[in-house]
């Protein structure tokens, strides 16, 4: 090597410092959707009791548990699989195709319910602004999430972007089952669509908010 090339890489080397191994990305994951439950539990909370008699229901109904726990599957699942997105060959085609099943299972438990729903339906717990308050809940989890995984430069931002914003939207839907009204078409009108429209907020974010890398170009979606 001669002493060109020497002072060239030492040049390069000068001002680099050590930089912390990321975390493992199922743990982040895992935290990630452990916060993101927890907050999205207390917000609802802050603005509004949970229906009267709803934790009751989920030990003493059988179905009304199985959307739940169907629930709680999927968007946990969803969460690794956004998560391991971020990483070069960590997420396998048969992972995803597991979360796309599961959380066709748990959409499927409403729409059975419009003839066969699990619990009476009712009125009682409904909150007015059920819709508003899925999609303004699940903004900060989209921001967190979009945060966690860009540092890993994604190579299809937008796409894990697109599975953040689903788990997001979600989280606050499932827990309307509980917070708000148990009626099967308002479940899917307002707490499962606009939990869905996150999806594209989800986009949005990696669209406009992108790590800056060193080559100009376009990035994949």
């Amino acid at each position: 090597m001669n002493e060109q090339h020497l002072s060239l890489i030492s040049s390069l080397s000068r001002d680099l410092a050590p930089v912390s191994r990321p975390p493992k990305i199922n743990r982040l994951a895992m935290v990630w959707f452990l916060l993101s439950a927890g907050y999205v539990i207390a917000v609802t909370g802050l603005f509004g009791d949970i229906r009267q008699g709803a934790l009751t229901q989920l030990v003493t109904q059988p179905r009304f548990l199985l959307e739940t726990v169907l629930g709680l599957a999927a968007i946990f699942w969803v969460s690794l699989l956004a998560f391991r997105s971020a990483v070069p060959a960590a997420l396998s085609r048969h992972f995803a195709a597991a979360g796309g099943v599961l959380m066709a299972l748990w959409l499927s438990q409403y729409a059975i319910g419009l003839f066969s729903p699990a619990l009476e339906p009712s009125t009682l717990g409904g909150r007015p602004h059920c819709w508003l308050e899925t999609m303004i809940y699940a903004l900060p989890v989209i921001l967190a999430g979009h945060y966690l995984v860009r540092r890993y430069y994604p190579l299809r931002p937008v796409r894990t972007a697109m599975s953040i914003g689903l788990v997001a939207g979600m989280l606050p839907a499932l827990y309307m089952q509980i917070a708000c009204m148990y009626n099967p078409p308002h479940i899917l009108a307002f707490h499962i669509f606009p939990g869905l429209l996150m999806v594209a907020a989800g986009a949005g974010v990696a669209a406009v908010w992108r790590p800056r890398r060193g080559r100009a170009g376009g990035e994949p979606v």
